[in-house]
């Protein structure tokens, strides 16, 4: 069928007019892709040359600034310093082997730091920067960034480390950080990518440890360019980490400081609690050691001397060991048997010396006997057969449930590592772990604080503020959390018949100030400040009948490892109690000539807030006591002076 001329007319009109709109179109996108050329080509030319040139942009993390550790007055005890170190990233460098011999030529490596960088870096993914050097000086950094070039890989860094400015003060309580291992890395299901960091440090014991979420912070990040070499070009853009937070705990300084001067080269703890709050004023272990060497890494030689001494530094004595707790758990006894109604305080026990149980003779102490005691003479004079007499009458039930609502048996929840539980044992107990029968002789033992009996010196220094007051206090390590302060709970009510802690409370008291006291020797003077305090002495092991044929009949007669262990336990000031003490000498003789002396002195260091006045030491001590205390100041002196040096 053939179009009119109209027809045809109007088709071509048409045809145009899509023409036309076709063609602008492609003109129109002909002048977009001319401005984006003339954009890229010109306007962005630096940066597309850079990328011509394989240039790749790398995501690196920032390590936040950990959280820093203060005492209960603002005193620093875990702080952060500027370091240097030289990373190593494997899949930059190419040849690690050349890059490390021209490394060396410009900066000293360590050989074992070397080894210990080149084991790492077949554990982890090439992608990641190995730390080769640390804590290298600022002279060592700048000769490595101006032979970039020549150091494909290999990244100059300022970072932060850990420092501990009290040194061995608080090493037990704060505990140390360390690199991240693959030990550290197990624990976590997915780690979080910061603790890829090198070097990155992580809480290893302590409260560094117990606390590491807190401390460690949250990563920054930054956006870097490389170039084919792996040479930094610029930052493109950097987002900060967030600062850990900073702890505050419950101790002082000061009188931290104080004891582990008065402790000396003792193998010995102390713990110093406020009886009214559960805060922990001092707690400390002796001897200690520098937690800083294990932030750089501990030599073999420095850790063999720490693991070989036999006076044993790692361990945290305070918390970690548990020690039978001798005559310091008679209150305990005396406590049981006072509440189930079976004795009167003054009801009388006749004391020859020993107490036949089952055809064995138990001794007391003094072999020739105390004669007749009451609760507050046998407390005083510290009589066996008394509280020998009191277990037949309670039994081991009744005395184990006293010594857990005292605080025994328990493990205390503060942040220090290895807190035991101790040892309270019952039937039941020696039924599941001895597979054995409890006899009554287990009985007579456990009364003394011996047997199976265990304790710490926190859950004696527990024990003693529980007496002190009545109530369940509990023991508190850290007072705040950035600023906010921690939950404490009042501790309630223990339950126990008042008149029954007054009996106890004046048997305690006697026994550092009545003539006839075991502690009489290391009274306090001053009327206002007066303790109530309890010796003990725990057997290490018995004189064997060979050596008593060789004349071996006292401590003093046997080599150091197997004397007794010394103990004292006191709260102060006697009538308005502030301040509960424990005190653990190993193998340090009798509690009343070893322990008591250190419990007393860091009693009035606690009490007076500083070096107390020579009036309230007794007469005969004033001129011995003065000497001391000028002695243990300059020795206070010598170590902030030497820590002050260190830092």
């Amino acid at each position: 069928m053939r179009r009119s001329p109209r027809e045809t007319a109007d088709s071509a009109r048409r045809i145009t007019r899509r023409g036309l709109i076709l063609g602008g179109l492609q003109l129109g996108f002909a002048g977009v892709l001319a401005l984006r050329m003339r954009h890229m080509q010109v306007d962005q030319a630096d940066e597309f040359r850079l990328l011509a040139e394989e240039n790749r942009i790398n995501i690196r993390l920032i390590p936040p600034a950990r959280g820093r550790i203060f005492d209960r007055e603002g005193r620093v005890i875990a702080e952060n310093e500027q370091t240097y170190r030289i990373t190593l990233t494997r899949e930059d460098a190419g040849d690690v082997t050349t890059v490390i011999r021209r490394l060396g030529q410009l900066v000293e490596l360590d050989e074992d730091d070397l080894n210990r960088a080149l084991a790492e870096m077949e554990r982890t993914a090439p992608f990641f920067p190995v730390t080769i050097a640390d804590r290298v000086r600022w002279e060592d950094i700048s000769r490595v960034a101006v032979n970039a070039p020549a150091l494909p890989g290999v990244t100059p860094e300022v970072g932060l480390s850990r420092t501990y400015p009290s040194r061995e003060l608080y090493a037990h309580v704060a505990g140390y950080v360390g690199p991240v291992s693959e030990r550290d890395l197990k624990r976590y299901e997915d780690p979080p990518p910061v603790l890829r960091i090198p070097r990155f440090q992580i809480g290893k014991v302590g409260v560094e440890a117990k606390y590491e979420e807190q401390l460690r912070g949250n990563a920054g990040a930054k956006r870097v360019e490389v170039n084919a070499v792996g040479r930094v070009m610029r930052e493109l853009d950097r987002r900060e980490g967030e600062a850990g937070a900073d702890l505050q705990l419950t101790v002082d300084t000061a009188l931290q400081e104080y004891v582990q001067a008065r402790l000396g080269q003792e193998s010995a703890s102390v713990v110093v609690m406020d009886v009214n709050r559960g805060d922990l004023l001092a707690i400390a272990s002796a001897p200690s050691y520098d937690p800083n060497k294990f932030v750089r890494g501990i030599s073999v030689a420095d850790y063999g001397e720490l693991r070989d001494n036999d006076h044993r530094p790692l361990a945290s004595k305070t918390v970690q060991d548990a020690y039978p707790p001798g005559s310091t758990f008679k209150m305990v006894t005396a406590l049981a048997a006072l509440d189930a109604g079976l004795m009167t305080p003054e009801d009388t026990v006749w004391c020859p010396g020993y107490l036949e149980v089952g055809g064995r003779k138990f001794h007391c102490w003094k072999r020739v006997g105390h004669g007749h005691m009451t609760l507050e003479q046998s407390l005083r004079e510290s009589c066996d057969v008394y509280f020998y007499e009191m277990a037949l009458k309670v039994g081991i039930e009744r005395i184990a449930d006293m010594a857990r609502r005292l605080g025994m048996g328990e493990s205390h929840d503060i942040p220090m590592s290895a807190v035991t539980s101790g040892l309270i044992p019952d039937k039941d107990w020696k039924r599941r772990n001895r597979g054995a029968e409890w006899v009554i002789g287990d009985s007579v033992n456990a009364s003394i604080g011996q047997g199976f009996v265990l304790s710490s010196p926190l859950q004696l220094a527990v024990m003693t503020a529980r007496i002190a007051t009545g109530k369940a206090v509990t023991p508190r390590l850290v007072k705040s959390i950035d600023g906010v302060e921690t939950v404490h709970l009042e501790g309630a009510d223990l339950g126990i018949n008042p008149n029954h802690l007054r009996q106890i409370r004046r048997g305690m008291f006697a026994v550092s100030n009545h003539r006839h006291g075991t502690a009489y020797r290391s009274r306090i003077a001053a009327a206002e400040m007066r303790m109530a305090g309890k010796t003990g002495t725990s057997q290490v092991r018995n004189i064997t009948a060979a050596e008593r044929a060789r004349g071996v009949t006292s401590n003093d007669d046997l080599p150091w490892e197997r004397r007794d262990h010394a103990l004292f336990v006191d709260f102060a000031p006697a009538e308005a109690p502030q301040i509960a003490v424990a005190v653990v000498v190993e193998h340090g003789g009798g509690g009343s000539t070893a322990a008591a002396p250190i419990a007393r002195d860091v009693t009035l260091q606690a009490l007076y807030k500083g070096d107390p006045p020579l009036e309230a030491y007794p007469s005969a001590d004033r001129r011995r006591i003065k000497a001391q205390q000028e002695r243990l100041a300059r020795e206070r002196a010598e170590r902030r002076a030497q820590g002050s040096d260190s830092a």
